[in-house]
């Protein structure tokens, strides 16, 4: 990722309390995992080279995926494409995170007050630099969710009858957010429809053209990566549009730390909620929000913290989870290492090209709308589509109830769009070509049977 730091094998990548020999380099474990396979995935891990060539090539390399997702224990029974809920660990993580649990439930209270503090700073400095940002900017958090309420609700910038802005694609928990954030401050909601079918103009436009037709709007919510449709919004020019009208953006990164390649510098927002256990591969639980420097004023520190040993400019008193699980914090630089050594781009090329794969079979098809356009810029590995002329909830449901049992594929129906609900497909680095292109087959049955509606 660009702005990030290599690998390295710091104290908070180590078991906590652990008096035994160091494992072996992650760097070193890791490459040797890829290159020998299942046998050789005991050791903790974070190297692993993609081969030579650009990011397009390295994404048809099915025999290099393959070694990457030998890296990964997968339920044989089913072929999940609903991987956009929880990115599950690898397995030099998931045994990073099994020695983390073990090492504090044999610590317990002695390293929680002596010791975690230190080794959470060294994980925060770690985070920030793989979204090149500084740690004085990031708190960590239980999630993306956490994150997004807490910049939202505490949010200063509003008085009485000024406008907070979302579109129906947001998530629903950044939505009830502002709603409440409404209620509290006196102010108004205004909702925009993202356009169907969304070209990088309309966009851009449908946002210009909300901007202007409320010009008391003082917050927006932008979603990078959204969990419906998978759609990508263009978020530097639309902030940049709201930045000429004095409108603040909270964006929700969710789903793109991980499945994009970025850095916060990209974005050009002040205010930034991220999750570590979708497309980091973090244990479950673990996420971060950005303030960017010069803007911590405008979030209040979270109403229940009352830390005096951290002052009111320290970025961390905008979040208080109480005492959660930090095992998983601990395992956060594992986690990054491994994504750090296959690579944003790599990671980002892989993801869209089995995307494009099943959709351009599914386009073949006819009977069947994808929600989600082709352009590059617009989309990445998550695709919403819906059998055409079938908008409803049930319907949906249905079809995917259908991929399940007919041809044991799993997936997943989101609702919220103006325009109806829809099945979201979201592959994986485990994903084999194989596994889209038996959704693409599994698709065709579909429309000859379509399934009925409860």
């Amino acid at each position: 990722m660009r702005g990030s730091t290599p690998p390295s094998d710091d104290p908070a990548g180590a078991p906590v309390g652990s008096t035994t020999p160091a494992l072996p380099p992650r760097r070193q474990a890791l490459r040797h995992a890829l290159g020998l396979g299942v046998a050789a995935m005991g050791a903790s891990a974070a190297h692993a080279a993609p081969p030579a060539g650009s990011p397009a090539d390295v994404a048809r390399d099915e025999a290099y995926w393959s070694r990457v997702a030998a890296l990964y224990r997968l339920d044989p029974s089913v072929t999940n494409l609903e991987n956009g809920f929880y990115g599950i660990m690898a397995r030099p993580v998931l045994a990073r995170y099994q020695q983390h649990i073990e090492a504090l439930n044999l610590r317990n209270s002695l390293y929680l007050r002596q010791d975690y503090a230190r080794d959470a700073e060294q994980v925060r400095t770690r985070v920030a630099a793989a979204v090149g940002a500084t740690p004085g900017e990031i708190a960590l958090t239980r999630g993306a969710t956490e994150a997004l309420q807490n910049l939202i609700v505490n949010y200063r910038g509003l008085k009485t009858g000024d406008t907070v802005l979302y579109a129906d694609l947001d998530h629903d928990s950044g939505q009830s957010a502002v709603d409440h954030l409404a209620a509290q401050r006196g102010a108004h909601v205004a909702k925009l429809v993202v356009p169907e079918p969304a070209t990088h103009q309309r966009v851009i436009d449908a946002y210009a053209e909300a901007l202007k037709r409320h010009p008391r709007t003082r917050l927006l919510l932008l979603t990078h990566v959204n969990n419906k449709t998978g759609l990508v919004l263009p978020v530097a020019e639309i902030a940049k549009l709201a930045r000429q009208r004095g409108v603040d953006v909270v964006l929700d990164a969710a789903h793109s730390f991980g499945q994009l390649d970025f850095t916060v510098a990209d974005l050009g927002v002040d205010f930034i909620a991220f999750n570590l256990h979708k497309w980091i591969g973090a244990p479950l639980g673990v996420g971060f929000l950005y303030i960017r420097k010069g803007r911590l004023d405008a979030i209040a520190p979270h109403l229940v913290d009352a830390d005096e040993a951290r002052g009111p400019d320290d970025v961390r008193r905008r979040v208080h989870s109480g005492t959660t699980n930090t095992a998983n914090v601990l395992t956060v630089p594992t986690a990054l290492d491994l994504h750090l050594a296959l690579g944003a781009a790599h990671k980002e090329a892989r993801v869209r090209y089995l995307r494009d794969r099943w959709v351009t079979q599914a386009r073949a098809l006819g009977g069947i709308d994808i929600l989600t356009p082709d352009d590059p810029r617009l989309v990445a590995g998550i695709t919403g589509f819906r059998l055409a002329g079938k908008p409803g909830r049930d319907d949906n449901r249905a079809v995917a109830t259908a991929l399940r049992e007919r041809h044991g594929i799993f997936t997943v129906a989101r609702g919220g769009l103006a325009s109806g609900d829809v099945v979201r497909v979201t592959p994986a680095l485990f994903t084999r070509a194989a596994d889209v292109d038996r959704l693409a087959e599994a698709l065709r049955d579909i429309v000859a049977r379509p399934p009925r509606a409860a």
